[in-house]
């Protein structure tokens, strides 16, 4: 179990003629016959998930470069070392991170040009205000997380808790992407005048993002199944039945998006599982032994002792 962030490992990756590490091979076996397919399938999104893993990791590296767990990462298939299969804070924020940096990589590039199967998104069009309209090219955040779903969750194997951990925090990492998106306007006007602006959405910087995440680190929740009245094999593979294991939980913000890994929904649905999820980094797991401190704190054997 290590999901999208056993991909970016240097045994995974083909040199540019520049001696830079930047292109995943996709004949290797650390990547799933899915996840070639995808590839083949969206000429160019290559480079993009490699730069976005790259990026994640230096974002990882720089967001905890002042704690006791700096994000080390190793030359071996597992980039992260042991970190990616346990049930800590510094796993949801790995998983998270690395799943943003390769939404965020893929979108940048569907609005630079670079992937055949997707363009800026061109789908706000038209009146926007009193003073301005939409226009220009806006990154694709939708394509990015479409395919990031795909892509990245396709990695998860298993149905049991840390299985939807995993899940969860892949799509925390998505939706703070989406939900950092900001408006930029452009004047137009006779002589420097602003008469009317055109504006459009662009994509948060990825240290934005992972400014988000880590101030939603220390909020993370241990989490166990609910019970709904309903047997764990009838909800095993639904995000919608983990729920923090101390019911006085209270996470940081308000709710804004949904763990669901399904196609999109309507509204209404994706507003009813929007309140079940929280926009932090989100979950880490727990079996019987599992520990939901800081795997830091654990190392330095301040971690709360395991459940008999």
């Amino acid at each position: 179990m290590g999901g999208i962030v056993n991909v970016a490992s240097s045994a995974n990756l083909l040199t540019n003629s520049k001696s830079v590490q930047l292109v995943l091979d996709p004949s290797l076996a650390l990547l799933s016959r899915r996840q070639r397919r995808l590839i083949r399938q969206n000429p160019g999104i290559l480079h993009a998930i490699a730069a976005g893993l790259h990026a994640a990791i230096k974002e990882c590296k720089w967001q905890f470069r002042n704690r006791r767990w700096n994000c080390p990462t190793t030359h071996s298939p597992a980039v992260f070392g042991k970190i990616v299969n346990r049930g800590c804070r510094e796993t949801a924020f790995v998983f998270a991170i690395t799943s943003a940096g390769v939404t965020h990589a893929v979108a940048r590039s569907c609005s630079e040009g670079a992937i055949e199967s997707c363009t800026c998104d061109y789908r706000r069009r038209g009146p926007g205000g009193p003073d301005w309209h939409w226009g220009g090219c806006s990154d694709n955040v939708d394509f990015g997380r479409v395919f990031g779903r795909e892509f990245v969750d396709s990695s998860e194997r298993g149905r049991d808790l840390r299985y939807l951990t995993n899940l969860h925090n892949n799509e925390a990492g998505r939706m703070t992407v989406s939900s950092e998106m900001r408006q930029e306007c452009k004047c137009h006007g006779m002589s420097g005048s602003c008469t009317v602006r055109t504006c459009w959405m662009r994509l948060p910087s990825l240290r934005a993002v992972g400014d988000f995440l880590k101030d939603r680190f220390d909020g993370a929740s241990r989490v166990v199944y609910a019970n709904k009245g309903s047997n764990r094999a009838s909800h095993r593979a639904d995000p919608r039945h983990l729920e923090p294991e101390n019911p006085a939980h209270k996470p940081p913000s308000p709710a804004t998006w949904s763990t669901s890994r399904s196609r999109p929904t309507s509204a209404p649905t994706a507003a009813r599982r929007a309140r079940r999820a929280r926009p932090g980094a989100a979950a880490t797991a727990r079996r019987r032994g599992w520990t939901g401190a800081s795997c830091s704190a654990a190392a330095a054997g301040t971690a709360p002792a395991p459940r008999g």
